[in-house]
Formats: structure tokens, C-alpha cells, sequence
């Protein structure tokens, strides 16, 4: 049976929609509050958050030349570090970082909807619309493949819709050149003590989830050559969207405003542009990038446990890894799996935020995820050290950068004040990987 189901447009799409959603609209707020409202310093950031994904993508994008065994970050790992690396991070994939940030894009679905139907604004009301989300897109692209990759597609051109809107807005209609200016005088100030390194956090929340597209290479057509490309082209458009954004929306309201307005800053950009009604149709494009958002992640999400189950990786993977005739060929119990680990997170990410916790369930462990990139990255340059990559640039020069880009990201993550907490389990999760392997070494592969 054919499993080549998605084209070069949707692994492009995979990664632009994945990463451009959600991050961005609520993110900002909390880039000026570390930066003390200092435009500039942001925009550097930035610039300085984007190394990670771009020269990560480049990097990435020499493994997946090489195999195109389902799994994606998994089969690399595993074929180019080790298998027992290989479970430890699929162990981290599978059960802390896929389903907490499905989980909390998910929950931030209900924020917008929220704002879009003037519904009560309580944690309870967002939980409930984020769950109604998940649910709904884990059923579309269980039930169709096609149907998801459709509304990848779909959503990725529609999310770009209010983030030029209010970008060209901004710029045309703000202040840019004085808002700089005052920036500039303001910089030292703001570069005082090393509070502002945590903005690198919210920015790798924004720029997060690109890895996700690695997950369906064994479903893209001429994926040896579509997915560098994807890898290539796609964190290029995503910075240039991003910091067109920022610009704009901080030109139009001002960073104080955006500090104070926080998660309402978009909804309030759209009515200052467009009234109330032009708002409103604002919100259901921003609600749509969004929900695009989820959906890139539970596209790409209910395959890792199936991937895990192929290479006898985890309990139960005779029956993780069954596959569905009537939905050519879906791994069903997989997404069921998938599904029931994005509830359990949501319902963690519920009590953290009910006790009034700072930041969310997802954001140490996207820190965390760039310590294993780390170890691909170096992969990449032991592969050039062997002969097996020509030359210097894409052999060494490209995975270094690539390297402290993570390290950079990690530097915004440590200095959340829980990160000693979120560490402990990520680094729990990946140990009980590895030592699964260690215990059952003779089954896994």
C-alpha cells in the first residue's frame, strides 16, 4: 500500500504551519516584559532564537538526505547515534514534549475562540475549547490523512493573513523608525543584568515545533529530496513573518500597551485597524493559524508512538504498531495512544496553571528537546569528520552554529524559576527510555 501522501508544499507548510500559530500572537507580550519593553532588544533576540531553527533545519536537512525510515528525529538518531540514544529520545518525543505542546496550543485555541465569541474568559472555559480542538483534529487526521494535509495546507496560507495585516500596518501606519530610535538610547539599560536572556524562552516557544515535520518523512513523496528543501525554505519565511509581526504590532500599540493588553494585544491591533467587525474577522483568521498549529503537531504526533512500536521500543507495541486497512493503512491504536497522553497534559497543564504556576508545561521541555539536537547536530559533524559530508561549511560550520543556537535557547530555559523541577522529569522520562532499551535490548529492533 502507497504511503506517499504529502507533496513538498506540505512538508513546507508541516513546519511553517506548525511553527507560525500560536507562539507569535501571545508570545510578545512576554518578549517586551523581559526586555523591559525594549523593541530592539527583541527584534535581536530574535534574530539570535532564530540560529536554532535555521541553522537546526540546514543540519537536520543532511540526515534527512540519508534515510527516510519513519520516525523522523527517531530513525536519525538511530541511525546515525545509536539505538539506545535512539528509545530515550523517543521516550522524550512521545511522552513529555508532543503531547505538552498539543496540549497547550490546544488550550490557547481557547483563548481566541474565547475572545472571538465574547464567551467568559476563565481557565475553565479555554480548557474546555482546547479540548474540543484537540479532539476534533485527532479525529480528522485519524479518520484522513488526506483531510489533515488539506487543512495544513489551507491554514498555513490563511495564518499569514493577520500576521501581514497587522505588520504592514504597523509599519505603514506606526512608528517604526522613532520606536527604534528611543530602542537605541534605551538598549543599555535594558541589556542591564541578565533578566532579558529569559525572553529566549517565550521566542522558542514561538519558533518551536519544525522537528515535528521529520515525523511523516516516511509519508512524503521523494522525501530525500523534498524534506531538506523543507528544512531549507521554511525557517527563512518564518523569521521574516516573525519580526515583520513584532515590528509592526509594537509600531502600532506600542510595547507598553502590548505589556499590559498581553494576550489581547492581536484582537486589540484588528479592532484599532479594522473596527470591531474587521476585528472580528481578524480573530477567525488568528484562531485558524492556530488551530493550524494543533494540527501539524497531531498530524505528526500519532505516528511517534506507532514509529516507537515498529522498533519494539515501548510496552504494548504489538498493538501500538497495528495499522487500519479501512483508513489505508492509519495507525489507530497509535493515535489513540497519542490522543490520551495530549489529555493527561492538558489536564497537568490545567492544575499548574489553576495553582497560578509561571509559564506553561511545554516550555522546559522544548528547552530539553535541544540537548538531543545537540547530539544530532554533532552526528552530522562526525559524518563529515568520516568523509560522508563534503565540505566544511555543511559539515562543520552549519552544525556548530546549529549547536549554539540550542545552547542559546537552553540559556532561556534555565533561567525559568521551575526549571530544576521540569528538568527532573524530562531527564526521568528520557532515563526510563534508555534503561527499557538496556532491559530489553534483545527485542528492541
Amino acid at each position: 500500500m502507497d504511503k506517499r501522501r504529502y507533496g513538498l508544499f506540505t512538508a513546507i507548510t508541516m513546519i511553517t504551519g506548525v511553527v507560525i500559530g500560536s507562539g507569535i500572537f501571545f508570545k510578545a507580550d512576554n518578549v517586551l516584559s523581559y526586555t523591559k519593553g525594549n523593541v530592539l532588544l527583541g527584534i535581536i533576540v530574535f534574530f539570535v532564537a532564530a540560529i536554532a531553527i535555521v541553522f537546526g533545519c540546514l543540519t537536520i536537512s543532511q540526515l534527512a538526505t540519508r534515510t527516510d525510515k519513519p520516525g523522523g528525529v527517531i530513525a536519525y538518531t538511530e541511525e546515525f547515534v545509536g539505538i539506545g540514544p535512539s528509545c530515550a529520545f523517543g521516550w522524550f518525543q512521545t511522552f513529555l514534549y508532543l503531547p505538552t505542546l498539543s496540549a497547550v496550543v490546544a488550550w490557547v485555541t481557547g483563548i481566541y475562540i474565547s475572545q472571538l465569541f465574547g464567551l467568559e474568559f476563565s481557565l475553565e472555559t479555554t480548557t474546555l475549547i482546547g479540548l474540543g480542538s484537540l479532539t476534533g483534529l485527532f479525529i480528522l487526521n485519524t479518520l484522513s490523512a488526506k483531510m489533515g494535509g488539506y487543512f495544513q495546507n489551507a491554514s498555513m496560507v490563511i495564518k499569514l493573513v493577520p500576521l501581514l495585516l497587522i505588520a504592514l500596518a504597523g509599519l505603514f501606519l506606526g512608528k517604526p523608525g522613532s520606536l527604534i530610535t528611543e530602542s537605541v538610547s534605551g538598549i543599555s539599560e535594558a541589556t542591564r543584568g541578565f533578566g532579558w536572556v529569559a525572553a529566549f524562552a517565550p521566542i522558542a516557544f514561538s519558533f518551536d515545533g519544525w522537528i515535528v515535520a521529520t515525523s511523516i518523512c516516511g509519508e512524503i513523496k521523494n522525501s530525500k529530496r523534498n524534506l531538506p528543501l523543507a528544512l531549507t525554505i521554511s525557517p527563512l519565511v518564518i523569521l521574516l513573518a516573525y519580526v515583520l509581526y513584532f515590528v509592526g504590532i509594537t509600531s502600532l500599540l506600542g510595547p507598553q500597551t502590548i505589556m499590559e493588553q498581553k494576550d489581547a494585544s492581536a484582537f486589540m491591533a484588528a479592532t484599532k485597524l479594522f473596527g470591531d467587525v474587521g476585528a472580528k474577522v481578524i480573530l477567525i483568521f488568528v484562531v485558524i493559524s492556530v488551530l493550524g498549529t494543533v494540527n501539524g503537531l497531531t498530524l505528526g504526533f500519532i505516528r511517534m508512538p506507532y514509529s516507537l512500536a515498529l522498533r519494539n521500543m515501548v510496552p504494548g507495541s504489538a498493538w501500538l504498531k497495528k495499522e487500519n486497512a479501512a483508513l489505508n493503512g492509519m495507525p489507530f491504536n497509535s493515535a489513540v495512544f497519542a490522543y490520551v497522553l495530549s489529555l493527561l497534559w492538558m489536564a497537568i497543564h490545567y492544575i499548574s496553571q489553576k495553582l497560578g504556576m509561571q509559564g506553561d508545561v511545554s516550555e522546559i521541555a522544548i528547552g530539553v528537546s535541544y540537548l538531543n539536537y545537540i547530539v544530532l547536530y554533532f552526528a552530522v559533524m562526525k559524518l563529515a569528520k568520516d568523509g560522508k559530508i563534503q565540505g566544511k561549511i555543511k559539515g562543520f560550520v552549519i552544525p556548530i552554529l546549529a549547536t549554539i543556537g540550542s545552547l542559546v535557547i537552553i540559556s532561556g530555559s534555565v533561567s525559568h524559576p521551575l526549571f530544576i523541577y521540569y528538568f527532573l522529569v524530562c531527564f526521568t522520562i528520557i532515563l526510563a527510555g534508555y534503561l527499557y532499551y538496556r532491559v530489553n535490548k534483545s527485542k528492541v529492533l
